[in-house]
């Protein structure tokens, strides 16, 4: 009884081959349904409910049913253009103060302007204006137009604006402009590399353009999927990221070994059953390999990383369908013009280089000297990962944001001059059972006083703000330092565990929320899963390759490859990103931190990635080894024979991820070294060095309890062979 694995490509190569058309034109037909359904339903996205977790999750929750939820605020911040205001300048910056005051009332959007509020050393001045209309909706367009104005009167003065809303505007901008960017370099750089891989255009150009339409179609389906799991606003770079990488590989493997048959002498038709039967067990293995590990993001249990997990699972499975439908359909239609037009020079390169021709020589050594090898490159791996050790997360912060962007320069230095305002900061919430406003709000004030006097906090002005029912009160407390420092951290230990219980307990209900607290919490979730999430893909996928290789051997070396590379990719973000090594190179500032998303996030893409051409190569070293080559002479030509496709497939995802580390936000920056150091280490060092020193040394029992077969007579060339040693036969 033959693979169920191996029964699914090849009868979907058949169907197709038999039925080009109506397999061409039903992928065309689903892509633009897909397609159809983003115009037709909007993409529902993540609120701020969705990201509720832990204590202050509760507190948001506590506010937002009280309704005293913060308005939308846009704050104007006057101070000298240079050196400090003197008493002449004090006059002169309340003056336009009160002309931006007295703009801003008659602006659209706005509901309200507070009164004019000098910092405590008198060198700035701030006016906030209240916008009238949500987050979703608010427009700055016409407070912007006041504060421009004001600063054209008041030459000698800084006059800026700055706020939620407009700084989301500008990042938004900002992403958009960064993706547009690497969406245009990425296609001309793929295009590039396959025609180096393979010298041809039409064969350069297939892998993308069905990367391509399965990013469109998943962009498509998501769109719908997005009322059942809300979407994240980063899952569509994430889903460019994944589809043209696990696309192009795909394409990639398919279309090598079709032209290898082809080059064999088989017949078009039976050169793409061939490859249905290698490439396209291959296929649905690492695709399972790749959605397997994706899934591990569930585990976290939160709206951004199932999100994420959504939209990386429904790409990799377009992807593969997609392989083993469409493209078999468009190899049996193009025959033998899939080579063509010819690029000269290219083309003459690769013949003369031949399948393997610089991979055998590189991995020569490795096959000779296997223990010196792994010894070596053991070394190299496990320096990389040590700094993983000390790798400090946080999320995202002011300092995370590109200098470039006004509006971010202006939110620090109102953090600077009205901490309370803009710098760390706790919200305390009461709900209070029985007890009055009164007596709520004398302990909130109580509270504060407490909280000033340990030198942590700082009060804010602010009075208490009770809810209109008045059963629920709340009261901001500032912090005297950046949002990254450790501190800030110590002072919300402290004032959740010691000083809320003992003035705020039997008054009722209450909690700490506030930015602080939430990356607080999301930093204690992450860590307490984090193990979960990596135990629950190393374990998924070593069942995969379980069952995939019968190996129990190649199961457990599987996944201690992988978490070698792991480490290593995690070292090198820690040394790039948290003590700044190549900063100057990349055009960033290190935050002296990780993102805190980012670490799992690379984890699972990591392992997902790198199972493709993991099990691409085994694959072939299995068939050889079923054609009764010994261990060593197996391994030798099973990499020889896929390095190719192994090496073309990294320098398209490295080259992809790398674009991302050139753009200007931080976490796409991060997301893009993380990737492309991880996948370059992983193709090379861990796939292409230790993998066939392992192998080496280990021989057949690496295969246990899985036997080769040997044949007893001596293996004669021709066609049949291809068929008959794979790893779908029994």
């Amino acid at each position: 009884m033959g693979n169920p694995l191996t029964a699914v490509p090849m009868k979907a190569a058949r169907w197709s081959a038999e039925h080009p058309w109506r397999a061409i034109l039903g992928w065309i037909a689903f892509v633009a349904i897909a397609v159809g359904l983003a115009v037709a339903i909007p993409t529902h996205e993540a609120t701020d409910a969705d990201y509720r977790i832990g204590e202050s999750g509760r507190a948001d929750t506590m506010v937002a049913r009280a309704h005293l939820e913060q308005p939308d605020t846009e704050n104007i911040l006057i101070t000298a253009r240079s050196g400090s205001l003197g008493d002449a300048g004090t006059e002169h910056a309340e003056q336009a103060a009160a002309a931006v005051a007295a703009g801003a009332k008659g602006a659209d959007g706005v509901r309200s302007v507070a009164a004019p509020q000098w910092n405590e050393d008198r060198t700035a001045l701030l006016v906030s204006v209240e916008l009238a209309s949500s987050s979703d909706d608010a427009d700055t367009t016409a407070v912007q137009a006041v504060t421009d104005g004001v600063q054209e009167d008041f030459t000698d003065l800084q006059v800026r604006e700055a706020g939620d809303v407009s700084v989301d505007a500008a990042i938004n901008d900002r992403v958009a402009e960064d993706l547009g960017s690497a969406e245009t370099i990425s296609v001309p750089v793929t295009l590039l590399l396959m025609a180096l891989a393979f010298g041809a255009l039409i064969a350069a150009g297939i892998p993308v353009l069905l990367a391509g339409s399965s990013v469109a179609a998943t962009i498509g389906l998501l769109a719908a999927l997005s009322h059942l799991v809300p979407a994240d606003p980063t899952v569509s770079s994430m889903i460019v990221l994944i589809g043209m990488a696990v696309g192009v590989d795909y394409s990639l493997f398919y279309l090598k070994r079709q032209r290898e048959e082809l080059a064999n002498g088989h017949s078009t038709l039976d050169a793409v059953e061939i490859a249905a039967r290698t490439s396209g067990h291959s296929i649905l293995v690492s695709g399972g390999a790749v959605i397997a590990s994706m899934a591990g993001l569930f585990v976290v249990g939160n709206a951004t990383f199932n999100s994420l997990a959504i939209g990386s699972i429904l790409v990799v499975a377009v992807a593969v369908l997609g392989s083993i439908t469409v493209l078999p359909a468009l190899l049996v239609k193009l025959g033998r013009w899939v080579d063509r037009p010819r690029v000269p020079l290219l083309w003459r390169l690769n013949r003369r280089i031949g399948r393997g021709g610089i991979s055998r020589r590189l991995l020569s050594p490795v096959v000779r000297h296997p223990v010196a090898a792994l010894a070596l490159s053991g070394i190299v791996i496990l320096g990389l990962a040590i700094p993983a050790l000390g790798m400090r997360t946080h999320s995202a912060t002011l300092d995370t944001l590109p200098a470039s962007i006004p509006q971010v320069q202006t939110v620090k230095d109102i953090s600077k001059s009205f901490p309370a305002d803009e710098g760390a900061s706790a919200r305390v919430v009461v709900r209070s059972d029985g007890a009055s406003t009164a007596e709520v709000t004398a302990a909130l004030d109580e509270l504060t006083d407490k909280a000033v006097a340990t030198g942590d906090f700082v009060a804010s002005g602010r009075e208490v703000q009770t809810s209109k029912d008045g059963t629920t009160s709340l009261i901001v407390l500032g912090m005297p330092y950046e949002e990254t420092d450790p501190r800030v951290d110590d002072a919300l230990h402290l004032l959740r565990d010691d000083l809320v219980p003992a003035t705020l307990d039997g008054l009722g209900e209450h909690a700490v929320g506030g930015g602080a607290a939430e990356s607080l919490d999301f930093a204690e979730q992450q860590d307490g899963r984090l193990v979960l999430v990596i135990g629950f893909v190393l374990l998924l996928t070593m069942l995969i390759m379980a069952a995939t290789f019968r190996s129990i051997p190649l199961a457990i070396i599987s996944t201690v490859l992988n978490l070698a590379s792991i480490g290593a990719a995690f070292g090198v973000m820690t040394l790039v990103f948290q003590h700044g090594w190549g900063s100057g190179l990349l055009d960033f500032t290190s935050p002296g931190f990780v993102i805190d998303w980012l670490p799992l996030f690379v984890l699972v893409v990591l392992v997902g990635l790198s199972m493709d051409y993991h099990v691409f190569v085994l694959s072939r070293i299995r068939e050889h080894m079923n054609n009764g080559l010994p261990t060593r002479l197996a391994v030798e030509r099973g990499i020889a024979d896929t390095a190719g496709v192994v090496t073309s497939a990294a320098a398209v995802m490295v080259s992809v991820f790398a674009i991302f580390a050139t753009l200007s936000m931080l976490e796409m920056k991060m997301m893009g070294v993380g990737l492309s150091a991880a996948i370059l280490l992983d193709a090379t060092l861990v796939r292409l060095v230790m993998l066939p020193a392992i192998l080496v040394l280990l021989g057949d029992k690496v295969w246990w309890p899985w036997k080769p077969r040997r044949p007893q007579a001596q293996v004669v060339e021709e066609p049949e062979p291809a068929y008959a040693g794979l790893i779908s036969s029994k």
